[in-house]
């Protein structure tokens, strides 16, 4: 209460000082903060959701700031050291190249020159994101950051695009310390890999598949849990978006309007390339290199890394880096020679894409923005009110000499290996209104995402617009969405959690032969489960739990390397392991089950555990601590309703990271109407009753109510604030 009068009084001075014509009154900034706040209404939901109100675009963006860091402020700033290359200064040395390898990228003063450039509108957003931030570090000096004592309007431009990792995060640390920092071997690769796929579904249904005529859409990110928000933004000057945004940025970035929604998959159209150059000539303490007939200098700068030491004290270590036309130097080949990377690098651009997305009104102002060609990591799955469903693959497409093979280093010297601009919306690989009905992504190929006789046509684009291959997720939809010609929220729902796991269905015929080529007695048993089976998952299905088991252990015969591109694995499982080993496998599996719960006929649900324990990023599980049973299974096998999950230091049951996180289907018509589920709960904070408030329900799939108008928000919410009481 207290707080809250001063605030009051602040407000009220400042306008005071305004309204008296003092032309020498002039507002502090906290004074500035606290006026702002009261044009700002924070409504939390009765699961902690904010809906943020304010009379301006800005007022949005200041409320909805305030707001994430009142959620889990650790997360904010530890997503701005990782962007802006800060991240030694509070881990230490071990993250002194994963800073220097942003630090090629996003410079402060370049970022500071691009918000200078921004337009007058994107501005006030940028100033708004700051203000939010620093106003609640200001009511909140309890809080100590890590590193960031305060948020400038620049930083916002140094994380200008939402997804699981940026382009950036693709080159490699290893190569790079073993670059510009003289290590002479690289480090050893893990004995266990991680083949758990990465990415999101998206999926949407024209109004002649759906019960009431409406256009539907299907929203699921595949992330790190809480890796995300959920949030509402309105204001009086037409924004009104709900949905989940990354933590620390201002626009919501898979989500929906009454007008329309976009969900995001990862895309592997080919957007990075490598340049290789024959030769570095040194001269006169200068380094060049050939481009053509010409000779080019090598951009050289000094990097200072700041870092924490062991006594806690701050050092910093010099790095000369370089950079060619192509972009910066990151790592030498095997025959030396040095090899640069060229990547999207337009944060300004981005952040407007980012941005105007959640303002458009129809495909037509959705394809619009498209034409900015800035984001390059994701696909996108549309819908909207007007009955529209659409497909983008990518948004941003280099043009390229096809004679040259681009999925490996090209000649640097060489002008024709050179990008030529970038293909128009009009040539990218999209779809709209198939006449399938339907569409979807599952981080697959854009050649099967309408069926078969509706879907793009491969050889009608260049071959780095797609780089990838169909994978079992997207298997699995193509067998499910062509039969179900009812949809509503809830079908859309049930299908996106539909139990199939068709990559068993593979490799149980192949293991039966194996077995009946060869019988052993101690396998009848779990071989006749697996045949019987169904292959669906649910919590109390013990092939479930055999089938992943046995999966990891065939998974641990591929080879190493790069040779074997993962979606050709599955064909690898199936044809190349020989049936000893096949049976080798189902026994190590049994072995390992008995050894780590007595019996290998248990539940799915008994192992397949969802904890959270507190509210660190990377969480540390204990078998003899409260969690909830899941049915999800993991994306590796089919499952559309992806969890990434195994065992972890110390534990015996298995433990879900990653997979679903904010999922949501939305109906739109004359009214939008959408269900939602976070996984586990939106705030970091264990005391807060909206830490772990979804836990229960995220394992079962049961999805809630989401609260888009006013009144709905009102009549269900928890409390109702201005930003800083």
């Amino acid at each position: 209460m207290k707080k809250y009068l001063i605030i009051m009084l602040l407000a009220i001075s400042a306008c005071s000082s305004q309204d008296s014509g003092d032309e020498n009154a002039v507002m502090t900034e906290e004074d500035r903060w606290a006026a702002q706040a009261q044009n700002i209404t924070i409504i939390r939901d009765k699961w902690g959701i904010p809906h943020i109100y304010g009379k301006t675009d800005a007022d949005a963006v200041f409320g909805v700031m305030y707001a994430q860091a009142e959620d889990d402020f650790n997360r904010v700033e530890v997503n701005y050291m990782n962007a802006m290359g800060l991240l030694a200064q509070a881990e230490g040395e071990g993250e002194i190249y994963r800073d220097l390898r942003m630090r090629l990228f996003i410079q402060q003063d370049e970022m500071k020159r691009l918000y200078n450039e921004a337009p007058d509108w994107l501005k006030k957003l940028m100033d708004a994101y700051a203000d939010g931030l620093n106003y609640y570090l200001y009511t909140h000096p309890e809080v100590q950051p890590k590193v960031i004592k305060r948020f400038e309007p620049w930083m916002a431009l140094s994380f200008s695009e939402g997804s699981i990792g940026g382009d950036i995060e693709r080159i490699s640390i290893s190569e790079l310390e073993r670059f510009y920092g003289g290590t002479q071997e690289m480090a050893a690769a893990p004995d266990i890999v991680d083949w758990e796929p990465r990415g999101s579904n998206g999926m949407s249904i024209a109004p002649e598949k759906t019960v009431n005529g409406k256009a539907l859409l299907y929203i699921n990110p595949h992330t790190t849990h809480y890796f995300r928000e959920e949030a509402h933004m309105v204001s009086e000057e037409g924004l009104n978006a709900y949905g989940a945004l990354t933590w620390g940025q201002f626009f919501i970035y898979q989500g929906f309007s009454e007008y329309n929604g976009w969900m995001h998959t990862s895309t592997r159209s080919d957007v990075i390339d490598e340049y290789y150059y024959n030769e570095i000539i040194e001269r006169d303490g200068k380094l060049y290199y050939m481009y053509g007939d010409e000779e080019r200098e090598v951009e050289q700068s000094v990097e200072t890394i700041e870092y924490k030491a062991q006594d806690g004290s701050m050092a910093s270590r010099d790095f000369t880096v370089y950079h060619t036309h192509h972009g910066p130097v990151v790592r030498s080949d095997d025959d030396g020679r040095w090899i640069a990377v060229q990547l999207m690098n337009i944060p300004l651009t981005a952040l407007n894409q980012s941005y105007t997305r959640t303002k458009t009104k129809s495909y037509a102002e959705f394809y619009e923005m498209m034409r900015l060609k800035s984001n390059s990591s994701n696909n996108t799955v549309y819908a909207d009110k007007d009955g529209n469903i659409a497909y983008f693959h990518g948004n941003f497409h280099p043009i390229r000499n096809t004679d040259y093979d681009f999925n490996h280093p090209v000649d640097g010297n060489n002008p024709d290996t050179d990008w030529k601009g970038l293909h128009p919306v009009e040539e990218a690989i999209n779809l709209l209104n198939p006449g399938s009905g339907w569409l979807y992504n599952t981080n697959n190929w854009p050649f099967s995402a309408a069926g078969p006789d509706h879907s793009p046509k491969k050889e009608d684009y260049p071959s780095y617009m797609s780089v990838n291959f169909e994978n079992p997720r997207g298997e699995h939809a193509l067998g499910l969405y062509p039969n179900i010609n009812d949809f509503d929220i809830d079908k859309l729902i049930e299908a996106g959690y539909d139990g199939l796991l068709p990559s068993f269905e593979r490799f149980v015929p192949v293991l039966k032969a194996a077995y009946d080529a060869n019988p052993d007695e101690s396998l009848k048993e779990a071989v006749d489960m697996l045949v019987a089976w169904d292959k669906r998952t649910s919590m109390d299905s013990v092939e479930t739990s055999l089938a992943h088991h046995w999966g990891n252990e065939l998974w641990s015969l591929l080879p190493r390397g790069d040779d074997l591109d993962p979606y050709d694995a599955y064909a690898y499982v199936e044809t190349e392991i020989s049936a000893e080993q096949y049976l080798a496998a189902l026994k190590a599996a049994i072995e390992r089950m008995e050894a780590d719960f007595g019996t290998w006929q248990i539940a799915w649900g008994e192992i397949n555990r969802f904890q959270r324990n507190d509210g660190s990023i990377i969480q540390t599980f204990d078998d003899n601590k409260p969690s909830y049973p899941m049915k999800l299974a993991s994306g590796r096998w089919g499952a559309l309703a992806s969890i990434g999950t195994r065992q972890y230091p110390g534990t015996k049951k298995w433990y879900g990271t990653s997979g679903n996180s904010f999922i949501a289907a939305i109906e739109f018509g004359d009214k939008v109407t959408a269900k939602a589920l976070m996984a586990g709960g939106l705030n970091s904070d264990p005391n807060s009753p909206h830490f772990f408030d979804q836990g229960e329900m995220y394992g079962r799939g049961e999805f809630r109510d989401v609260h888009y108008y006013r009144e709905d928000v009102e009549a269900n919410a928890e409390r109702t604030y201005h930003p800083g009481e």
